[in-house]
């Protein structure tokens, strides 16, 4: 069993990694050549094996680690976990990478790099697997990075930056002289700059938790086995605080939360599927992924006397809402299709944050509500990114334009459209009202706490959410601007997005149907009478956006929305101000160094040399002079001190 478990884990991530490589190299060498355009179905196929595997693991193989070892003597190995979270997410991102996969299959079909999309495609799925299944995180660091580096090779995937429909912003519009139009290059430039910022810290606290758990005499980096108890307190306070900081700035910038949340907006020059991918089963899930299973296993609940832990948990959960409600805020004013989504996305990531911080307070019913919205949200905003994806390719045209006359001639993606957005919307009773019922009510246990604002923070987020997935209902098929339809194949685009909306239905009836802990506390929760009461106002949020998507009284704010707030100035000003101070710094110090070792200390050594050079005259007289100056100053010296 132990030997098919290391084959099945091998091919579960480099199957898709192989079976891309045939395309990348036969776009290379013979490109012009009619066969190798058909070739993109060997990593569909590689897509596919790796989800027949991630599914046999979910049902056929028991809860616990595997262990491949490499280096035994430091307890550094290749260490798999399998339990509720890996199982799950591991089918979750499969099955929505094979999906979006059949999806570029006709979305990619044209285009000209293909060798470089469909490899770099795959290495980010083998990649997020790879998080997904980790326990050490040694290992998790390797998948890690190999999801920042796909990110940075699919997001400037059109790096000739030749055609407006794959940029980001107004071409015209420029704020204090700088430009709000960003195109793919600079988009994969800043997403891979970004996501640095956060991978130094966390790699240094990995380092320091080896450290330190060899300093307890139990060398150990997988997250089940670390001693977490006895290292919060062996770094007290301070040192809890400062470790488990410096281990969240990876997350917080893989899922764009403040102040690293521009870097997923300009994400948007990449290829739809790439978005897509991005932003429900890999990249920017994989943050919140991570402080859920970190949550599973540290079981803060159950340590409240640790030092330093529940301001962590503090700082997470004010975080994670805070970047929720900014998110939702902007999507509100958006009006490109990507970019609006992709705001969504931030503030989902934030709410994951909020609800698994919560599980401090509440127990680990926190990060059972923030794993289901994590899958809710996950097919749910796939199936939108692929709608988005076939309007630009049949309208060309990037920003939400559509009225009725699209909503007939494209009903299946309509109808689409409308089942997910009132889903994600949390309407009742779809799949995810249940879900943000639980969140309700684990906002609404902390008041207990003495925390008000969480519960505040999370309902007006919930009402601005509903209302801008109405928007882009509204916009792109109902009142949005006359749009030029050039309608031409779409079937297995329409085939692969409704397949993936089918998947909200099975998760509606797994959680009526199951009669799970989780899934009958979900239930509960939202037959209380306050979460009835927050989808009655959903729905009225829903509805008016519905029939009035834009305001022109309030243009002047939605444009300041639409704009980020001026987070891209933020971004693209200050920082690079910054940036160049610590640079000129770091100049003036590199030539202070080469002044000091190549002027300053041989001009020194030089002078010694001389002066000792001009002593050296061979003359024993002269020689007897010096000793006998120098015994006279040396007993002159003792004769003041003695005095």
């Amino acid at each position: 069993m132990s030997e098919l478990m290391s084959l099945l884990l091998a091919l579960l991530f480099f199957v898709p990694i192989l079976s891309s490589v045939p395309i990348a190299f036969a776009w290379v060498y013979r490109r012009e050549e009619p066969w190798v355009k058909k070739l993109p179905i060997l990593s569909v196929i590689g897509l596919f094996i790796s989800l027949v595997i991630a599914l046999y693991i979910k049902f056929y193989v028991p809860d616990g680690p595997h262990v491949i070892n490499w280096l035994p003597d430091l307890n550094i190995n290749f260490v798999f976990i399998f339990d509720y979270l890996s199982k799950n997410m591991g089918v979750l991102t499969a099955l929505i990478a094979f999906l979006i996969g059949v999806y570029g299959l006709e979305y990619m079909k044209d285009d000209y790099r293909l060798g470089w999309y469909w490899f770099f495609f795959n290495l980010f799925t083998a990649s997020m697997l790879l998080v997904v299944y980790s326990d050490n995180l040694l290992m998790l660091l390797i998948g890690w990075e190999g999801l920042g580096l796909a990110s940075w090779g699919l997001i400037g995937h059109w790096f000739r930056d030749d055609d407006d429909i794959s940029f980001v912003g107004m071409k015209d519009r420029k704020i204090l002289g700088l430009s709000l139009h960003w195109s793919p290059s600079f988009g994969g430039w800043r997403a891979i700059s970004t996501i640095r910022v956060g991978d130094m810290p966390m790699f240094f606290a990995i380092a320091a938790i080896f450290a330190l758990t060899s300093a307890l005499g139990t060398p150990n980096l997988n997250i089940s086995e670390i001693p977490w108890q006895e290292l919060f307190k062996y770094i007290g306070s301070a040192g809890t605080i400062i470790l488990l900081i410096a281990l969240m700035i990876g997350p917080f910038t893989k899922s764009a939360q403040l102040p690293f949340s521009e870097w997923l907006m300009t994400a948007m020059t990449g290829p739809t599927t790439v978005s897509a991918l991005l932003h429900s089963a890999t990249m920017v899930a994989a943050g919140t992924y991570i402080f859920m299973r970190l949550s599973w296993y540290i079981k803060p609940w159950d340590m409240h006397a640790a030092p330093g832990l529940e301001t962590v948990y503090l700082v997470v959960l004010f975080l994670g809402l805070i970047s929720a409600l900014y998110g939702a805020l902007v999507a509100v004013g958006c009006r490109e299709r990507k970019v609006l989504l992709a705001a969504s996305t931030m503030s989902s990531l934030g709410l994951m944050f909020g609800a698994a911080a919560a599980s401090f307070w509440v127990g680990e019913i926190g990060v059972s509500v923030a794993f289901w919205y994590l899958m809710v949200h996950a097919f749910a905003k796939a199936t939108l990114f692929l709608v988005a994806g076939h309007l630009i390719h049949v309208t060309h045209n990037r920003f939400c334009v559509g009225d009725k006359e699209v909503a007939k001639k494209l009903k299946v993606t309509y109808y689409v459209t409308i089942f997910a957005t009132i889903t994600l919307a949390g309407i009742p009773p779809l799949t995810a009202f249940w879900v943000k019922s639980g969140m309700d009510e684990v906002m609404h246990t902390l008041i207990e706490e003495g925390m008000l604002a969480p519960l505040v923070l999370l309902l007006i987020t919930s009402v601005i959410y509903a209302a801008f997935l109405a928007k882009f209902l509204s916009l792109n098929f109902i009142k949005g601007e006359k749009a030029h339809l050039s309608l031409h194949g779409g079937k297995i685009m329409a085939t692969a997005y409704t397949v993936m909306v089918s998947m909200l239905i099975v998760l509606l009836m797994y959680v009526i149907l199951s009669h799970g802990h989780v899934e009958s506390e979900l239930i509960h929760m939202g037959l209380e009478r306050n979460s009835m009461i927050v989808g009655l106002v959903v729905i009225v949020s829903y509805s008016f956006a519905i029939f009035k998507p834009s305001i022109k009284a309030l243009y002047s704010v939605g444009t300041f929305l639409g704009d980020r707030m001026y987070m891209a100035f933020l971004n693209d000003f200050i920082v690079p101000k910054i940036g160049w101070a610590i640079a000129i710094v770091v100049d003036y110090g590199n030539r202070s160094i080469d002044y000091s070792c190549h002027k300053a200390i041989p001009s020194l050594f030089e002078v010694s040399s001389h002066n000792i050079r001009s002593i050296q005259s061979g003359y024993l007289k002269r020689y007897m002079k010096i000793v006998l100056g120098l015994v006279m100053v040396i007993l002159v010296a003792i004769s003041i001190i003695g005095m």
